[in-house]
Parts: C-alpha cells; structure tokens; sequence
C-alpha cells in the first residue's frame, strides 16, 4: 500500500469551488481519504477527535483562520505534529512568514495545480 493510499487529509476552506477542486487534485495523484471543513473551528474539532495525517488550510476564513487553526493544531499535544499546508490566495511574504514561525509544513498560493501539490505533500512525506 502507497503512502498517498494511507494519507487521511483535512482540507479547510470555506469555499466549496476550492475544496472540491482540491480533493479533485489529491484524488489524481491516488489520496482518497480527503475529509473536509468549512472554518478552522470545525477544523480544530475534526482533529481532536479524528486527527488527520495532514491538513490542508486556506489562510483567509470566517469564524477561526488558517493561522488561528495552525497556532490551535501545534497548542494540542495529539495534533502538534501533524503536517500542515497553508494555502494563500497571494504570495504576501508577512503571511508566510508568520505561518512558518508558527510550524507550517509547507504553503502553496492559489490556484493550486496538481504537480504543485503533489510537490507539496512530497516534500513532507516522500514520494507517493
């Protein structure tokens, strides 16, 4: 079994475009466990109760940003080392910043193609 088979992923965005676009991504290149939320506090509450293998996090969201959700993920012990990609509609270079002091994993700016992607989550895991 590959890794992508095994990877369980939590995409939060609160756009459905971005989210299905997405999971449509991570479907091509073989990861087909892909669990959705709308909002880093639904995220936050997926993860403590079924943590994911990585997370997948616009920057920009109502109720709890992508920030807010990464600074939570790494505050809770069970979930503090789960990978985590930020994804930014720009390439503000403050945002990055603050999301690497904050433990992300890696980033990717918006659209996110397929070969960015699996770039991505390689860089983490190693090939799929």
């Amino acid at each position: 079994m590959s890794v992508a088979d095994q990877l369980r992923v939590l995409i939060v965005d609160d756009t459905s475009t971005s989210r299905l676009l997405l999971r449509d991504a991570l479907d091509q290149i073989g990861v087909h466990k892909v669990f959705f939320a709308t909002d880093g506090e639904k995220a936050l509450k997926f993860m403590m109760d079924t943590p994911a293998h990585l997370v997948i996090s616009d920057v920009n969201m109502p109720i709890m940003d992508g920030m807010g959700l990464l600074k939570a993920v790494r505050a809770y012990k069970p979930t503090q080392r789960v990978p985590f990609i930020m994804l930014t509609g720009q390439a503000d270079r403050s945002v990055i910043e603050a999301a690497a002091k904050l433990g992300v994993n890696n980033y990717l700016v918006k659209p996110v193609t397929i070969v960015k992607l699996k770039s991505a989550i390689e860089a983490i895991f190693g090939k799929l």
